[in-house]
């Protein structure tokens, strides 16, 4: 899994699309179908929390490929985030979207409602009970796994990314066509 983690969070995010997210606590399974995504780069990228250097918060993201980087937005919603490229790059790609294809009474359960379970990233780590003691864990350890579509690229269009203030006219938004 960490070899096809293990490029740009560009090349990594259109791979994403299609691909699965789930985690199993307290012996409920959820699975969601990941259909939006953005890539956040290292360095070189104004609006990635890794731009201005190291910090506690970020440290996760200059982890190994497939790290997990969970941070809290405005104060409110947990955002996850798998981590690309090589130790110390700081790249990673934000998980936007899914929908829901396993575990539906769960999410519905934790999220309080029945419509709109997944399409937002705080939505998506609330259906997926991920929060901030997740940052720093490894994909396939601590209950947070991803599996990779196999029939290869899903359709997808590209955006600018969106609730950030710099680089906002980067197209890094990967969408699902058709969602």
């Amino acid at each position: 899994m960490t070899a096809a983690l293990s490029a740009s969070s560009l090349d990594v995010a259109p791979r994403l699309i299609g691909a699965r997210v789930a985690t199993t606590f307290d012996g409920d399974l959820v699975e969601i179908v990941i259909d939006e995504v953005e890539a956040y780069g290292g360095a070189d990228d104004p609006a990635s929390h890794a731009f201005s250097g190291r910090t506690e918060r970020n440290e996760p993201m200059f982890g190994p490929p497939g790290m997990i980087y969970v941070y809290r937005s405005y104060g409110i919603h947990w955002c996850v985030n798998i981590v690309t490229g090589d130790i110390d790059e700081a790249q990673a790609v934000l998980i936007r979207g899914g929908r829901v294809v396993e575990g539906l009474d769960t999410v519905i359960a934790r999220r309080g409602r029945s419509d709109h379970l997944a399409d937002g990233p705080g939505k998506l780590t609330q259906a997926l009970a991920i929060d901030g003691g997740h940052s720093g864990s490894m994909l396939g350890r601590g209950g947070v796994n991803l599996q990779l579509d196999e029939r290869g690229l899903h359709r997808y269009v590209t955006a600018p990314r969106v609730g950030i203030s710099k680089a906002t006219e980067w197209p890094w938004r990967f969408i699902a066509a058709g969602t």
